[in-house]
């Protein structure tokens, strides 16, 4: 049975989705106890039915001496064999190094998972992944109050937490592995739930550093209820009645795991969501020129503040992709066979969004062939089939309705178009006349006011570009 098996069938057993950590703190272990083992010992058994996973930190066994690694031992062994045992030792090195790690956590102290540190890349984490019935916890965004410094660093918008959990899967190779996200970032754990929908998270946090329960679990839980582990160590070590300590926060949790299930996520939460993912695509659109503030003259003539070019998207592949799943978030509830892309803005994206959702790609041609095979629309597809069309932007709607004009003339119904930004010209109520619905990621106003809040538009040039959105000049 692999690490991941365990833990699923612990839940499962337990109803519970508690991890208790096995810290003993120097000093702190009560004076009725004649050592240490004897009080994580007693801690186990008061505990044993209703924790779902144990995770002892090794530095306060190291911090023991010279037998505290003996400590470790005999209290993982005396933990029972259907309870895996998570050990906190965020461990990463070169590679040989690793192994060596690997080694002692895995084989000489039958530790079934691992916090590793990311920091060294692939290299220092593929040791720990070669134990394949293990497990291995990536720290990602942990709760200590001086984590941003490092995991809120960004390159267009992405921090590298983002960064982090998206190496997690490639590294996976698809099997099962962990992120460590703290209780105090409910708002990331969505974030990376939503692109990770199988990953599990373990969740510090929670309690003495004030991390909202109800929050972590309606932003973490994966659709089968699992997915998250929620830990706590002093809140139930040095309680009066650890068993009581712990019973109370398993019933929490499983009060807020059923009301996140019930209930997904409130309003209040998708929209702080919404504005993560908003700040974070203004950002980004900024740096790389595809949102530019200043004057410039248009193909009419007029004068405007602001001026979008998503053309250059394609220069930049981690903002097209940051930009791409935007658009993946806005087909998913719609029912549709192929992704049609408007040459040429629309096509760059649109392959970048086929290949995050996997679906097949058509595009009609600007200019036809007179030679070969003539072909006006590009991709193989069926009359029949349901398109929606894929474009960087939207302000009228005529662009729109001449691009759909030779698919719906091959047979191919199309009732949705899909955007990154809408300019908010009467776009929408074109397509609305002609029976196609638009589903836009962000409104140009919200880029604007995103842009402002970020700093980059002080309140002259907001007042002039809403002046410009309100056609005002």
């Amino acid at each position: 049975m692999t690490f991941w098996a365990k833990l699923s069938a612990s839940i499962e057993k337990r109803n519970s989705l508690l991890c208790v950590g096995l810290d003993p703190h120097p000093g702190q272990v009560p004076e009725r106890y004649g050592s240490v083992a004897e009080f994580i010992r007693d801690v186990i058994e008061q505990t044993s039915d209703v924790a779902c996973i144990y995770k002892p930190n090794v530095a306060f066994y190291e911090a023991l001496g010279p037998d505290g690694l003996d400590t470790l031992q005999e209290i993982i062994e005396s933990i029972p064999d259907d309870i895996p045992v998570l050990l906190d030792a965020k461990r990463n090195d070169i590679t040989s190094t690793a192994t060596a790690y690997a080694q002692g956590v895995f084989d000489r102290l039958g530790a079934d998972a691992l916090t590793v540190n990311p920091y060294l890349g692939i290299d220092g984490v593929a040791p720990f992944m070669a134990y394949e019935d293990r497990g291995v916890f990536l720290l990602c965004k942990t709760s200590n109050p001086g984590a941003g410094e490092i995991q809120d660093w960004a390159q267009y918008g992405v921090p590298l937490y983002h960064h982090v959990a998206e190496l997690a899967g490639e590294w996976a190779q698809g099997r099962e592995i962990g992120l460590v996200i703290g209780a105090t970032y409910p708002q990331s754990m969505a974030e990376i739930r939503a692109s990770n929908p199988g990953i599990w998270f373990l969740v510090p946090g929670v309690g003495a550093q004030g991390g909202d329960l109800e929050a972590a679990l309606a932003a973490g839980l994966r659709d089968d209820g699992q997915g998250v582990i929620v830990n706590s160590s002093r809140g139930i070590l040095y309680a009066d009645s650890p068993r009581q300590a712990a019973l109370d926060l398993r019933d929490g949790i499983n009060r807020a795991r059923q009301a996140a299930r019930a209930g997904a996520q409130s309003d209040a939460m998708a929209a702080r969501l919404r504005e993560a993912r908003l700040l974070k695509l203004a950002e980004a659109l900024h740096e790389t020129g595809c949102v530019q503030l200043g004057d410039f003259v248009l193909h009419s003539g007029a004068h405007s503040p602001v001026y979008v070019d998503l053309r250059r998207l394609v220069s930049d592949a981690r903002v097209l992709e940051l930009a791409a799943r935007e658009y993946q978030a806005l087909l998913q509830p719609l029912e549709y066979d192929r992704i049609a892309a408007i040459p040429y803005a629309g096509l760059p994206i649109g392959t970048a969004v086929a290949l995050l959702t996997r679906d097949p790609l058509i595009y009609p041609r600007r200019e036809v062939k007179e030679y070969g095979t003539r072909r006006q629309i590009e991709g193989d597809f069926q009359p029949g089939e349901r398109a929606v069309l894929v474009d960087d932007l939207i302000s009228s709607g005529a662009s729109k309705l001449e691009a759909a004009a030779p698919l719906l003339a091959a047979g191919l119904v199309i009732e949705d178009v899909v955007v990154l930004i809408d300019r908010e010209q009467g776009g929408r109520e074109d397509l609305a006349e002609h029976g196609l619905r638009l589903h836009a990621a962000f409104t140009l106003r919200e880029i604007v006011h995103a842009l402002v809040r970020l700093g980059r538009l002080n309140a002259q040039g907001q007042e002039r570009v809403e002046r410009y959105l309100d056609g005002q000049g």
